[in-house]
């Protein structure tokens, strides 16, 4: 398949430019013409309009993918064609990227795939759980109620990731704020003071003489420090994508201060979201509980799904692996056991979620109550140290000017 830019005028008179895919020049100029567009203009995609075409697209978000269900449900409910429905959302969807992923899977469909098989093409913008949904409601006949229920869920992902980032957002960026205040101060503001200290002809404190040592450090071997953080990075990132790096890091992020429940709490939605969804679609557990798995950030939280799922394809129930593991809360072993016992497990993890919906949402609050005050006083602490560093010397010259 090929990227083809094309200049059309549309049956409205109006002219309108975009992107087309096809196997060749003929097919793209055919499938334009069969919308009733009068071509002006066809050329090959070139590798520089792809790049362009992604940096402004950028990565689809959960955000994106809610709205796409949202208006194809829309559609379908309406009378329209799926064929019909993804051509104009194609034109309507605002991520570039996922503009042109609808466009490759309304030409699968036109050679003959089905939308489940035409969206697995394209695992960067349409995940398994979204996938696996499709493909139960084309066995159902109910493909509306599939995306319905698509839409939803991505929109608790949406605001879950949203809320979760305003917790995170804030520290950062007053971390940043603070780094390049210290950095400024040590490089321009303590050498200004350098030399008067030295006119001073009395012994500097200690407090002065540790921040001009490491000012001078800072000046004098700053692409030290820069190659020091850069080889940081790179290794911690090389570390992370390992076995035991994720295993590190999951681990990390369970028992950071602050924020260790709200990690928690989170991968708890996130599971009992997933999972309901899936099991409402019905789907097998045991290939709904891989998709789950998959979609958990947490390496930890990943091993154990797939570890329960091994268990339950050898006849255990969920509620024993997910109680053994010892990562989620009592909850939500209680309510998975419940649902099980009842007959209504998609029910109860529906119940859970939004439970642990509210919860994130506390818990992100008590994390901004509690990280504002701390890094206040980590920045009072910074400035007040550097503000008596340079006037520890001006009041020890004070004190002898007076002893005279």
């Amino acid at each position: 398949m090929a990227d083809w830019t094309y200049q059309v005028i549309d049956p409205n008179g109006k002219e309108k430019k975009g992107n087309i895919v096809a196997e060749t020049e003929l097919e793209a100029k055919n499938k334009l013409k069969l919308e009733g567009n009068m071509v002006i203009s066809l050329t090959k995609a070139t590798a520089l309009t792809k790049e362009i075409s992604f940096s402004i697209g950028g990565k689809v978000k959960p955000r994106d993918l809610s709205v796409f269900c949202r208006q194809f449900t829309s559609m379908i409910n309406a009378g329209v064609t799926i064929l019909d429905t993804l051509d104009m959302l194609s034109d309507q969807t605002e991520n570039k990227t996922m503009a042109k992923a609808i466009k490759g899977v309304h030409a699968e469909i036109q050679k003959g795939e089905t939308l489940s098989d035409s969206l697995k093409k394209y695992p960067n913008v349409f995940p398994d759980i979204m996938v696996s949904m499709v493909a139960a409601g084309e066995a159902s006949g109910k493909i509306d109620i599939a995306f319905e229920r698509m839409s939803a869920h991505f929109e608790k992902s949406a605001k879950l990731n949203g809320m979760i980032k305003k917790a995170a957002v804030y520290p950062i960026i007053v971390v940043i704020v603070a780094i390049a205040v210290v950095i400024v101060m040590l490089v321009k503001v303590i050498p200004s003071y350098s030399d008067m200290f030295n006119d001073l002809g009395t012994e500097l404190p200690g407090i002065t003489k540790a921040v001009l040592a490491m000012s001078n450090f800072v000046t004098g071997y700053w692409y030290i420090i820069v190659a020091v953080v850069a080889i940081a990075v790179i290794a911690i990132k090389a570390y992370k994508k390992t076995n035991s790096g994720q295993i590190f890091f999951g681990t990390l992020a369970r028992k950071l201060p602050v924020f260790g429940k709200l990690n928690i709490k989170t991968a708890a939605s996130n599971y009992a979201r997933t999972l309901s969804t899936l099991v409402y679609s019905g789907l097998p557990m045991i290939e709904a509980l891989g998709i789950t798995a998959n979609t958990m950030k947490n390496a930890l939280y990943r091993n154990a799904l797939n570890k329960a799922r091994e268990e339950v394809s050898k006849g255990v129930p969920l509620s024993e692996p997910i109680t053994a593991c010892g990562l989620f809360p009592p909850m939500v072993s209680h309510m998975t056991r419940i649902g099980e016992e009842t007959g209504d497990l998609e029910g109860m993890l529906t119940r859970l979620a939004d439970y642990y919906d509210e919860e994130v949402e506390m818990a992100t609050q008590t994390v901004m109550a509690a990280i504002e005050p701390m890094i206040i006083l980590v920045l009072a602490a910074i400035v007040g140290v550097l503000v008596a560093a340079v006037m520890a010397p001006m009041l020890t010259m004070y004190q002898a000017m007076d002893t005279l």
